[in-house]
């Protein structure tokens, strides 16, 4: 009786089953999501990093990037962890174990492995040089704001994941649609593409569009200058017009009042987003999409698995 009283119970189960994971992420090396996530942010540091958080097109293509990195550790957490041992949950649900003790289970580790991919990924950051917003909005400490914004980013995309996991029955099914999720979070970020009509309501259903805002509201984008039209300007300094060389004379102008700076500002408040303003409304707005869809993901991946006793495959 004793026995079965154990057996039953959500919180004993939760805690014999993330056992079980920590176990595999030791013996079975899947602890080498860790190091990857490291090279993947090492690759983007070096390359986006320079600009990042000090020009609104570097933040802009910065933030995404940051955006992608956490959306692919995300993805790769678990996209195959449920459908790879789907006639185990399958058995073992008909003996007793409860759909919600696994998915907790599963919640508790991959929020383990989020946390210190996010560490992992803004430590190779600060390594390569990228600074840092240095004011924090919602806590007492910026890089801790930038943390949470880099974890719910990942966990939410790592649900998400987990959700398809869930669904469908095969590794091979899994992988499959892996790439079209991850095409579609880049594409509608809403931030880096420019999209009209219909397709910027869809954006409101991504993870892309909601980390990316986060970090550009952290990143005060609306008060960097936009260094777009001045580098344009540079490559047509050389350019006659009726003998004459017009921005040559402009540039020359600029540069000897000491007014390049304020070109830069104006440039850059003539591209503000009001959806990247500086405050931390529009930041906890931006968490709690990304809480959210967390919470329905898991919702969807738990109802899908109560059935799996239906399941004929």
């Amino acid at each position: 009786m004793k026995k079965s009283i154990r057996h039953s119970g959500h919180v004993y189960q939760t805690f014999i089953y993330l056992g079980k994971l920590f176990r595999m992420f030791i013996f079975q090396n899947d602890w080498k999501v860790l190091p990857m996530s490291a090279i993947i942010a090492g690759l983007v540091a070096f390359v986006v990093g320079a600009n990042l958080f000090k020009t609104q097109e570097g933040t802009l293509t910065g933030t995404f990037a940051l955006s992608c990195i956490c959306i692919w550790n995300g993805f790769f957490n678990s996209i195959q962890v449920i459908c790879r041992e789907r006639p185990i949950v399958k058995r073992e649900h008909r003996s007793g174990l409860h759909i919600t003790s696994y998915i907790a289970a599963h919640m508790i580790y991959q929020a383990f492995l989020c946390i210190g991919q996010t560490v992992i990924t803004i430590w190779i950051c600060i390594m390569a040089g990228v600074v840092f917003p240095a004011e924090a909005m919602i806590t007492h400490i910026a890089i801790v704001d930038i943390a949470i914004t880099l974890f719910l980013i990942t966990y939410s995309s790592d649900m998400m994941a987990l959700m398809v996991s869930a669904i469908v029955h095969s590794t091979t099914t899994a992988m499959t649609v892996m790439p079209f999720l991850l095409i579609f979070q880049l594409v509608f970020s809403g931030g880096f593409f420019s999209l009209s009509g219909n397709a910027v309501k869809i954006t409101n259903m991504t993870v892309s569009k909601w980390g990316l805002t986060s970090l550009c509201i952290q990143g005060d984008y609306n008060d960097l200058p936009m260094v777009s039209l001045w580098n344009s300007m540079l490559k047509m300094k050389n350019v006659e017009v009726e003998g004459q060389k017009p921005v040559y004379e402009g540039l020359k102008y600029i540069e000897d009042t000491g007014n390049r700076d304020t070109l830069l500002k104006e440039s850059g408040k003539q591209n503000q987003n009001p959806a990247y303003d500086h405050n931390p409304d529009n930041l906890k707005r931006c968490w709690e999409f990304l809480i959210l869809f967390a919470i329905i993901y898991v919702a969807i991946a738990t109802i899908c698995l109560e059935s799996i006793d239906k399941d004929k495959r």
